[in-house]
């Protein structure tokens, strides 16, 4: 087997199960472990999957972007974490923008009601954990909706959030670097994304460490629009550090 194809071989493997073990894909590719080393350290080097202790996981990109039963299934403890530690900077706002995704709708559901609240979503999970909540005012952004995420996007959904004022914003992302910003492999996701971050008086990230370091398509804010970034405590601190420096607090729940 070429080294290309044993490569294409390696990155299907991670796209499909999530991640990819060293050891595994040597016995099924009947060749040395080293050479999967090799080959991972390549993949990484051209930003299709990121290294982790005995092998890797894949990097989101243009052509390829994980849905919401992987989303759901991963880092779930860690999610859990930083959803509550967002939640607990939700302060005097009463309208608050949460973003698509797994980890935005987990802050939602952890958000205090303990006063009347507006909440504004693309995100139809997020609505409808909301729904019966009666404390809370729901408001669905309109547009196309991607089956994918289960979110919409497009020009309807920006145009409606370009009419709102929002107190606080809770955003995620598919990755963040403090080069590139927060980045997206869909540019209809982040010209939403953008619009929430034009929209909201505050803006708080919330994302899990395998984020960070990684850039997909798409920028759509820089880390310094921020006044926080929430995640776990596998973000080494000096990293975290690092991330301070540029303007928001880091927080690694």
């Amino acid at each position: 087997m070429q080294a290309d194809e044993r490569q294409r071989r390696i990155l299907a493997r991670a796209r499909s199960a999530g991640h990819v073990d060293v050891g595994e894909i040597a016995a099924e590719l009947s060749v040395a472990p080293e050479t999967v080393r090799r080959d991972l350290r390549l993949l990484d080097e051209h930003g299709l999957v990121r290294r982790t202790h005995g092998g890797a996981v894949p990097v989101e990109s243009a052509g390829f972007e994980t849905g919401m039963a992987y989303r759901s299934s991963s880092h779930v403890p860690e999610k859990r974490r930083i959803a509550r530690a967002a939640a607990e900077r939700l302060g005097d706002a009463e309208t608050v923008f949460v973003d698509e995704g797994f980890t935005p709708q987990l802050v939602a559901e952890a958000l205090p009601l303990t006063q009347p609240l507006t909440v504004v979503t693309a995100s139809l999970p997020t609505a409808s954990a909301l729904s019966e909540c009666p404390r809370v005012t729901v408001l669905l952004l309109g547009g196309r909706l991607r089956g994918r995420t289960m979110a919409t996007v497009d020009h309807w959904a920006t145009r409606m959030l370009g009419e709102m004022v929002i107190d606080l914003a809770y955003l995620g992302a598919n990755g963040i670097s403090r080069e590139q910003g927060l980045t997206t492999p869909d540019p209809a996701v982040g010209a939403v994304k953008a619009q929430a971050v034009r929209a909201a008086r505050r803006r708080i990230f919330v994302g899990v460490h395998t984020k960070f370091g990684v850039a997909t398509f798409h920028r759509f804010a820089e880390v310094a629009d921020f006044e926080a970034i929430i995640t776990d405590s596998s973000l080494p601190a000096a990293e975290a550090h690092r991330y301070a420096l540029l303007g928001p607090r880091v927080i690694r729940a």
